[in-house]
């Protein structure tokens, strides 16, 4: 019983730690402000001595109200992101923001954040959006949002965001609870990694030809984020 009880306990401790550390790491100071010279390799960046600190380690002039290009790529959509590698005052703040820009028709595609939840609001324009969620339900939930609306992306899941509109362009604001929250586009993933996927293994995973995986793979997979 006395063993059991360790045990039971052990995997609780286990299970509380796994959740600790599962995010961004919690500031143990005012501010760990990131190092960029630093050739010291840590999970984030190591800390600038706080005497050599200043305001502008906090700050980014980014003109966040300007309308970004949305015709640098195919799908018609410009994501501004403001990370820790802008900000290198956000270093273990966990937090970042972007401003997203959508055509007529854009679309910010299929998505995940591997380590962000991303909540977000529409400044312009209406936006349909929606998430799927894990295996094996992959139940798709969706909403259209209009100006002022709020939506929230769980960390990890796939997701997009669309402009149905034909005729006007649509603006976006979103924050994310990392410093780096990352993006991993599937299609970009799936058929533009470098290097291939082998075709058969794509063929057997989609249910089609060869030829098609070929023909994906043979696509130029632009990148909408700078």
């Amino acid at each position: 019983m006395a063993s059991s009880s360790y045990i039971l306990l052990t995997a609780l401790l286990a299970l509380a730690a796994w959740q600790a550390i599962a995010s961004d790491p919690s500031p143990l100071q005012d501010f760990c402000v990131a190092d960029n010279s630093s050739r010291v390799l840590v999970n984030g960046f190591v800390c600038k001595d706080p005497k050599d600190v200043k305001a502008e380690d906090f700050f980014l002039a980014a003109k966040l109200d300007t309308p970004r290009d949305t015709k640098m790529n195919k799908v018609g959509s410009n994501v501004t992101l403001i990370n820790v590698m802008r900000i290198p005052g956000l270093n273990t703040m966990g937090i970042s923001l972007a401003r997203i820009d959508y055509a007529p028709l854009g679309e910010n595609p299929p998505h995940t954040h591997p380590r962000a939840t991303e909540i977000l609001t529409v400044l312009e324009g209406t936006l349909y959006v929606g998430f799927v969620t894990s295996n094996p339900e992959n139940k798709f939930l969706s909403k259209v949002l209009n100006k002022g609306d709020v939506f929230v992306f769980p960390e990890g899941l796939i997701h997009f965001q669309f402009n149905p509109n034909p005729y006007k362009p649509a603006v976006a604001i979103a924050a994310l609870s990392s410093q780096n929250p990352g993006a991993i586009t599937i299609a970009n993933a799936v058929f533009g990694s470098k290097p291939m996927i082998s075709d058969d293994v794509l063929a057997k995973a989609f249910q089609v030809d060869k030829k098609t995986v070929d023909w994906l793979q043979a696509q130029f997979w632009a990148d909408n984020h700078n």
